[in-house]
């Protein structure tokens, strides 16, 4: 069992964003005529997930009110930016993560599914006996997003690894994972990124990965939000005829 619960990360203050962000918190901007956390929240109750913790800090009350109308979503005001690993030992710390493996989603992602759901190949991806995560990865290659120098390098047959300083990756992380609380088990201190998490998991070879194979949609800037737009108009357009 597992799964039911997901966290999704909203507290982020969006600076790459503004000025779309100076009054509206990124994860409350619209997609498709949708906010990007209304479609965050439809795909995670599609997979039956019945708990979602949304974490809020900038323009809190807006999420929060958003949050409202949904019984299932509890939303942690952060006094302090606690940073991606700093919030996950925090909710822990409060008892809102379960024993259980769960989903952990960041607020500006999102993305259209292959042949198969996404979530659901995380879900059935998911070893407990070899992972503490399991990362959904994009290929920079094709992705609608400034995805930068990438993150992450996979050989063929080698084992999942980080970037280089002065290479160029072929994956980055899509924003979304699975995971146990044993990856919260060392201690960082209060504020810190998941990617001291994700670097603890690594050196023991529990960090474990899978490709998404449909569309991906990094939410970072304005130009990356109007043209995630058009190519997603062009999706539905395309699926139509």
């Amino acid at each position: 069992m597992g799964f039911e619960t997901a966290v999704i990360f909203c507290a982020g203050q969006g600076q790459r964003m503004r000025p779309l962000t100076e009054n509206t918190p990124k994860p409350l901007l619209t997609l498709g005529g949708q906010p990007i956390l209304a479609r965050l929240l439809e795909r995670l109750f599609e997979e039956g997930v019945t708990r979602v913790v949304v974490n809020a800090h900038h323009l809190a009350p807006q999420i929060e009110a958003f949050c409202e109308p949904y019984p299932q979503v509890r939303v942690v005001r952060e006094a302090q930016l606690l940073d991606t690993g700093g919030a996950l030992r925090a909710m822990a710390g409060q008892g809102l993560l379960p024993e259980a493996p769960f989903y952990v989603l960041n607020g500006d992602t999102t993305w259209v599914d292959g042949p198969s759901p996404a979530l659901r190949r995380l879900r059935e991806g998911f070893d407990p006996a070899r992972h503490d995560a399991l990362m959904l990865l994009a290929r920079t290659a094709g992705a609608v997003a400034d995805t930068g120098l990438g993150d992450f390098v996979w050989p063929r047959d080698g084992a999942l690894a980080r970037r280089g300083e002065r290479d160029v990756a072929p994956f980055c992380y899509a924003g979304v994972q699975v995971m146990s609380r044993a990856l919260l088990a060392a201690d960082h201190g209060v504020v810190f990124s998941l990617n001291r998490l994700w670097d603890d998991a690594l050196a023991r070879g529990r960090l474990g990965a899978i490709t998404h194979d449909g569309v991906w949609f990094h939410l970072s800037t304005p130009e990356g939000l109007a043209l995630a737009e058009e190519a997603l108009a062009a999706l539905v357009v395309g699926n139509a005829t």
